[in-house]
């Protein structure tokens, strides 16, 4: 049982044994587990790391004959088909319809299903049926299109579009975009404890255990709030890398860790791929907040520029562009790494993954 515990953030976190915090405020050589850090200009770099990561390069292709004969784009459109076709059947039209038509309508929007087709992933590497795993991985998406819901608020960011359609709450108004997030989040629960079969109850239970510490005031809420809280002051990358790892890397390593445990991987497989998905998961914040700063609405499919505007820490605002891009190198090459256990074949999904957060465009 206490190898699917909850991992504490505080606790062998491989943000702080490999990327450790980077401060901003002194100008001296400092040493932190093992990893030096220098001043270059006015930011600091992990030179370990970097060393390794040529220069202007945003994704590495060295490891990319790895991912063998796959696929990808064909892979994902099918898993995300897959997906789709679930969450339509789990959310069905009835009384009262108004929140089930925003819940739908979010929920059915599009999106590329990152995070349900990494836990399926995860559990057939391991050598688990994707049957045992989507039932949670469509509970994941639920509960991040509550996440995305929320965070689109007036309250929270404030934003008009998502997905290139007009937010929930332009939509359907604020009070029912509150209450379908708050619906969606239950029914992700309901939806692991009455649709997993052929998983023992054990095994569930800590899936869900995992799933629920990653969403909750340790995890994506406490990162929401913190990052809420850091607009318009000065913050350090520590503090930065605290916001991301709550905010989006533990849903992204609940995805994989639930996966995992549901198609039966023993406690060394949780272990090496938890490491994977922080990796991913810290990847899909510095792309993000690097097209935030590079890319138009149009591209984007929702408004670019937010951080900017509302004065927010970012890892181009802290590092610089190029900086940012050398950081998602180093980030995608100790993600294959943690690949480098598993027949090739098999985890092709998951080196392609990698690959594919740190070269989207959107």
């Amino acid at each position: 049982m206490a190898s699917f515990a909850p991992l504490c953030p505080q606790e062998n976190s491989l943000l702080l044994e490999r990327f450790p915090s980077f401060g901003l405020k002194s100008t001296r050589r400092v040493s932190h587990v093992g990893l030096d850090f220098w001043f270059q200009g006015h930011h600091m770099v992990p030179s370990a790391l970097m060393r390794s990561v040529k220069p202007k390069r945003f994704v590495s292709t060295e490891t990319q004959t790895q991912t063998g004969s796959l696929q990808f784009d064909t892979y994902m459109a099918k898993m995300a088909k897959q997906v789709h076709e679930t969450l339509d059947e789990a959310v069905p039209l009835r009384h009262p319809l108004k929140i089930h038509e925003a819940m739908r309508y979010s929920l059915l929007a599009g999106g590329k299903r990152v995070r349900p087709i990494l836990c399926i992933a995860s559990c057939e590497l391991v050598g688990g049926d994707e049957a045992a795993a989507r039932p949670i991985a469509c509970a994941i998406e639920m509960i991040h299109t509550m996440s995305l819901i929320h965070d689109d608020l007036p309250c929270m960011d404030d934003d008009d579009f998502r997905r290139g359609k007009l937010t929930c709450h332009k939509a359907f108004g604020e009070e029912t975009a509150v209450l379908a997030g708050d619906a969606l989040l239950s029914l992700a629960f309901e939806h692991v404890a009455t649709e997993t079969t052929s998983v023992s109850s054990d095994r569930v239970v800590r899936a869900i255990a995992i799933l629920a510490s990653a969403v909750g005031s340790d995890g994506l809420a406490g990162g929401q709030t913190v990052d809420i809280a850091s607009e318009g002051k000065i913050i350090d990358l520590s503090e930065l890398e605290y916001i991301h790892l709550h905010k989006t890397t533990l849903l992204l390593e609940a995805s994989v860790v639930c996966g995992v445990i549901m198609g039966g991987g023993h406690a060394v497989d949780v272990d090496r791929l938890r490491k994977y998905a922080r990796y991913i998961g810290l990847l899909f914040q510095v792309v993000d907040d690097i097209l935030d700063v590079t890319k138009s609405s149009e591209e984007l499919g929702k408004t670019a520029g937010k951080d900017l505007e509302s004065d927010k820490a970012t890892y181009p605002k802290l590092m610089g562009i190029e900086k940012a891009k050398e950081f998602a190198n180093a980030l995608v090459a100790k993600a294959h790494e943690e690949l480098s256990y598993y027949n090739s074949t098999k985890a092709a999904p998951l080196y392609q993954f990698a690959n594919y957060i740190a070269q989207r465009q959107n």
